[in-house]
């Protein structure tokens, strides 16, 4: 007889999730673990950003010190600092931009390994699509913040009252990159919110194009709230793009709707007000079919006649 050595495997905490066979603990405790996970790859992402972190910080000052306005009289590039700390706090605050950028694919795994068992397996599907096309979708946004940056400081350093050269406040300044990456970045995403909703059913794609003239003209709005100059050049240029990425999304937004048989519904552009039309049919009568002859009932059986009391029951009932 051959004994087996391998112990056989049961289910894997997914499958235990998708089936719901786990209780509430397990859950905590999954929890638990994958935060665990997830913080261990933010902190080593923390210490390679800590290392590189000068190098970061080269890129982002790049844009005010290419300005002439932005040198001494010894061709040097300075900021000025308002606090003792002011150094130290921000090598901090880019490492840990630096460590969620590079950690991101250690808790957005450990993010999506809990939410995934909870969804249906098209829908998984599609969160793999999303989530691939975001990625690029952000860097885009956030290298034209990039271009928009430079372009806007020198407009506001040609057009200020100041002399030749100009020190910036070195924490002010490398925020207000920062939140014009993450601004932009985010705008970026726009078109995956319509092409979810398209997806999921909730409107379809002529719905979505019906929408052109609000979408361009709040695009525009949005490009003059988000560019931090008051020119045309960076609300233009982030509402192009804005407004370009929406016809994108309304064009895979039809090609999803052609195939799924989107718009041929029966009830497909009636109005929910409009009376419905019944249309006539006159049927003539005719003479009735003849009746036929009724048949006789057959007589009942006869009823038995009871037994005796003492014959119904046993000795037990």
């Amino acid at each position: 007889m051959e004994l087996s050595l391998r112990k056989k495997k049961g289910p894997t905490k997914f499958e235990q999730a998708s089936d719901g066979s786990m209780t509430l603990i397990e859950h905590v405790r999954e929890l638990r673990n994958r935060l665990f996970v997830a913080s261990i790859g933010v902190v080593a992402g923390l210490i390679v950003g800590f290392i590189v972190s000068k190098w970061v910080f080269g890129l982002l000052q790049a844009p005010y010190c290419s300005l002439p306005s932005s040198l001494d009289a010894d061709g040097d590039c300075n900021f000025l600092t308002l606090a003792v700390t002011d150094p130290l706090m921000l090598r901090l605050k880019i490492a840990l931009w630096v460590g969620l950028i590079l950690g991101s694919p250690v808790w957005l795994y450990q993010l999506w390994a809990f939410v995934a068992p909870g969804l249906h397996k098209h829908e998984r599907k599609w969160a793999y699509v999303f989530v691939a096309l975001a990625t690029p979708l952000f860097v885009a946004g956030a290298a034209l913040a990039y271009v928009v940056i430079g372009h806007s400081l020198a407009f506001i350093m040609e057009a200020g009252v100041l002399g030749e050269s100009t020190e910036l406040e070195i924490t002010s300044y490398v925020s207000f990159v920062m939140n014009m990456l993450l601004l932009f970045g985010a705008a970026f995403e726009f078109p995956l919110l319509l092409l979810m909703l398209n997806f999921t059913g909730v409107v379809s794609a002529k719905r979505l194009l019906s929408w052109w003239r609000t979408v361009v003209f709040l695009s525009f709005v949005f490009g003059a709230v988000a560019s931090p100059d008051p020119g045309p050049f960076g609300m233009c240029l982030l509402a192009a793009c804005i407004s370009v990425l929406y016809f994108v999304a309304v064009g895979v937004a039809f090609i999803n709707d052609k195939r799924k048989g989107r718009g041929k519904e029966l009830y497909e552009g009636l109005d929910d007000d409009s009376i419905s039309e019944l249309p006539e049919e006159r049927v003539s009568v005719g003479a009735s079919d003849p009746i036929e002859a009724p048949t006789a009932v057959e007589a009942p059986a006869p009823v038995e006649k009871p037994r005796p009391i003492e014959r119904r029951f046993d000795d037990m009932t």
